[in-house]
C-alpha cells in the first residue's frame, strides 16, 4: 500500500490545525486568569491546606474550573448564535463565523465538561466535585435562561466568581470566613455591574438586540449601584483586615481602594466589551494591584 502524497495530506492537516485553533479560541484563553480566584481562600488564610496534598489539589481545582468555564463558553456561544452573528465583535467567534459547526460545538462542550468533572473527582472527598457540578449547572442555566432576566443575571454572573473562590477553599480544606465570602460576593457584583454598564454604553440603543436584559439597564443608572458596591467591598475588606490583626493587611486597603476607583473610572472613560481587560491594561491600576499584593503577602513572608 503506497503512502498518500504530501499534497493530499496537507489540506487535512491544515483543517485539523484550523479546527484546533478555533476550539482554543472558543475556550477563551484570555478569560482563564479568572480561575486563579480558586487561590483566593488559601492566600487569605496564608496556607495551602492542612496536609501535603494542598498544592496538588489546588492545581487540580484551577484546571477543573478552567475546563468547566470552557464548557460554559461553548454552551453560551451555541445559545447565542443568532445574536452573536449580528454583534460587531462577537460575530468573529468560531461558532458564529462558521469556523466550528454546531455539532463540533456540542462535542467540545461535552468533552470540556466531562474532563472538568474527572479532574474534580480526583480531589479527595465529594465537596469539591459538588461545587464544580454546581458551577456547571449554573453556567448552563445562565446561558439558556438566567442571562435574559435583568438583575437575576447579575447575581448569576457574580455567583460564578464566588463559586471559584469557594471551590478553592473546599479543595484546600480551608473553611472560608464570613468576611471572605462577603468581600468575594460584593466584589463580584461590582465587576458584573461594571461589565453591564460598559456593554450598555458600548452598544448604545442597539444593546437590547444583542442581549435582551441590557434593554433594562442604563449606564448612568448603573453608576450609583457600582459606587455602592465599590464602597461596600472596600468596607468589607477593611473589616476582614482589622480582624486579622495585621497592620499590613489594613494598609493593603489603600491600594485596593485606588485600584477599584481607577477601574470604575476607566469603565466610564474607556467602555470595552471585556472590562476584565482593563485590570491588566492600565499602568496605574497595575501598580496599585502590585502594591496591594505586596502588602497582602507581607505578613506571610
Amino acid at each position: 500500500m503506497t503512502a498518500a502524497p504530501p499534497t493530499a495530506l496537507a489540506p487535512t492537516r491544515a483543517h485539523v490545525h484550523a479546527t484546533a485553533r478555533a476550539v482554543l479560541r472558543t475556550a477563551r484563553p484570555r478569560q482563564w486568569p479568572k480561575n486563579l480566584l480558586v487561590l483566593a481562600a488559601p492566600l487569605a488564610a496564608g496556607s495551602t491546606g492542612r496536609d501535603g496534598r494542598g498544592p496538588a489539589d489546588l492545581a487540580l481545582a484551577v484546571a477543573a474550573f478552567t475546563l468547566a468555564a470552557a464548557a460554559g463558553y461553548c454552551v453560551n456561544d451555541l445559545a447565542d448564535l443568532d445574536r452573536d452573528r449580528r454583534h460587531p465583535a462577537k460575530r468573529t467567534r468560531p461558532l458564529a463565523s462558521g469556523e466550528l459547526t454546531v455539532a463540533q460545538g456540542r462535542v467540545c462542550a461535552a468533552v470540556f465538561a466531562l474532563a472538568a468533572l474527572a479532574l474534580a473527582a480526583a480531589v479527595p472527598g465529594w465537596a469539591f466535585l459538588g461545587v464544580l457540578a454546581g458551577y456547571l449547572l449554573l453556567s448552563g442555566l445562565y446561558s439558556c435562561v438566567l442571562k435574559h432576566l435583568p438583575g437575576v443575571e447579575l447575581a448569576a454572573l457574580a455567583s460564578a466568581f464566588v463559586l471559584r473562590a469557594v471551590g478553592g477553599a473546599v479543595a484546600s480544606r480551608i473553611p472560608p470566613s464570613g468576611w471572605f465570602l462577603l468581600v468575594c460576593s460584593l466584589g463580584a457584583l461590582f465587576v458584573a455591574a461594571a461589565k453591564r454598564s460598559a456593554e450598555a454604553e458600548l452598544l448604545g440603543a442597539g444593546a437590547a438586540r444583542h442581549r435582551p436584559a441590557l434593554g433594562h439597564y442604563d449606564a448612568h443608572r448603573l453608576r450609583p449601584l457600582r459606587w455602592l458596591l465599590l464602597a461596600a467591598t472596600v468596607l468589607g475588606y477593611l473589616g476582614w483586615a482589622l480582624g486579622t490583626g495585621s497592620g499590613w493587611h489594613v494598609l493593603s486597603t489603600l491600594p485596593l481602594l485606588y485600584a477599584l476607583l481607577r477601574f470604575d473610572r476607566l469603565v466610564d472613560r474607556r467602555p470595552v466589551a471585556r472590562v476584565e481587560d482593563l485590570l491588566l491594561s492600565d499602568r496605574r491600576m497595575l501598580a496599585a494591584e502590585l502594591l496591594w499584593l505586596l502588602a497582602f503577602l507581607a505578613p506571610m513572608l
